[in-house]
């Protein structure tokens, strides 16, 4: 006879190993534990004879989801769905709209829409719509703030000049810089010098996204996509945001609502930098006031030496550019080693960034502090130059 804590202690064994035979528990489940067994059972002994799978019908898969929202903490639901869609094959069921309304909604499912979104059926659309949208918007509200926080301070920085006109005198600072010349005779303090935030220019930045959709950069089509749209919305910032695979699609004209740029791409297919290069060489009009982020992992699926000539001339314009092996949380990526030495070799660092790091990125950039440094202060680890006989 066992007392409480064996018999709690026994079941957790009980439905880890899944009670097969051999699982050595002699432990039976009811209830609560018994649905959860089976909510795991149906997916994870899917392959034994004993157990059913989620079966073919998307009404059958629905209850499942349904079922492991109930019994599981969210940040397991979570990892359930994309084992059952990357073991069982459930992005086919996906597409009916009851299946879309189940799941709970991730950056993983929202990858898995976007390779899906050249094939939902019509009935779907909306919800599938509705699922990306919900997940949008958490990542706005957790992103937003600290990017235009970033963005916008660094905007000021940059425009501050030592001799500014009297309307544009940053008093703050300038009463700080002088403290040391207080006349206390004249309870005074002498400005010997001004500091200002200088005349606004329209369009003071140009900023370029450019994203890989090739399937492997999934997470970091999203969190781009959610990016560029909060860097259209910034005044003076010109945001283009540009989607490639081996052809080229410019996402500008919808970057005011990321739903509607994540729904226009399609993951998947090959990859030709030099041509999304060739076009975004084509956007610029000012390239000291220019930057350019090119997110991919760098396996060029078209003229390599093309790409890398192409790239030189970008940077030897003025442009400042960096590529984000990976905008993701999910770390580096496997990534062509070669060229991101080659372009190391050009002052272009190459490196993963997670979201969180982003907005000090584009402060970095705009303030026109190295990036590679940068990235090194931040114990990010950038890819080096190539030697010489490499």
């Amino acid at each position: 006879m066992t007392n409480g804590d064996d018999r709690e202690r026994l079941e957790r064994w009980r439905l880890l190993l899944g009670g097969d035979d051999a699982d050595g528990t002699g432990v039976s489940l009811s209830g609560r534990l018994l649905a959860m067994d089976k909510a795991m059972a149906a997916l994870y002994d899917s392959g034994n004879e004993r157990r059913g799978g989620l079966g073919s019908s998307a009404p059958q898969a629905a209850r499942w989801l349904g079922d492991i929202r109930e019994y599981f903490p969210q940040s397991v639901v979570r990892v359930m769905q994309k084992d059952a869609i990357e073991r069982l094959g459930m992005d086919q069921l996906l597409l009916e709209p009851e299946m879309l309304q189940a799941v709970e909604p991730d950056i993983d499912l929202v990858t898995t829409l976007m390779s899906l979104s050249g094939v939902i059926p019509q009935k779907a659309k909306a919800t599938a719509r509705q699922v990306v949208q919900r997940v949008v918007q958490d990542l706005i509200r957790r992103l937003e703030a600290p990017l235009r926080q970033a963005v916008s301070g660094a905007l000021k920085r940059s425009t501050r000049t030592r001799r500014p006109r009297h309307n544009e005198i940053d008093w703050n600072r300038t009463i700080r810089a002088n403290l040391k010349h207080y006349q206390p005779d004249y309870r005074t303090i002498v400005p010997e010098q001004r500091i200002g935030y200088g005349r606004k220019r329209n369009e003071l930045r140009s900023i370029i996204v450019c994203i890989d959709q090739s399937g492997s950069m999934g997470e970091s089509v999203v969190y781009s996509g959610v990016f560029g749209a909060v860097l259209a919305s910034i005044p003076a910032l010109r945001t283009s945001v540009v989607a490639f695979d081996t052809s080229v699609v410019d996402l500008t004209e919808k970057v005011s609502d990321p739903v509607d740029v994540l729904m226009g791409v399609q993951l998947g297919g090959g990859t030709d930098i030099n041509q999304a290069l060739k076009y975004c060489q084509s956007l610029i009009t000012k390239p000291h006031d220019t930057i350019f982020v090119l997110i991919t992992d760098l396996f060029e699926g078209g003229d390599n030496k093309a790409m890398l000539e192409r790239a030189a001339a970008i940077v030897g314009s003025g442009v400042r550019m960096v590529t984000l092996l990976a905008l993701a949380d999910s770390g580096a990526p496997s990534f062509d080693e070669r060229n991101a030495a080659a372009l190391a070799a050009m002052n272009v660092p190459s490196f993963a960034c997670t979201p969180d790091k982003f907005p000090e990125l584009m402060a970095a950039a705009i303030q026109g502090r190295d990036l590679g440094h940068w990235a090194s202060a931040e114990g990010i680890t950038t890819t080096r130059a190539a030697s010489a006989g490499a």
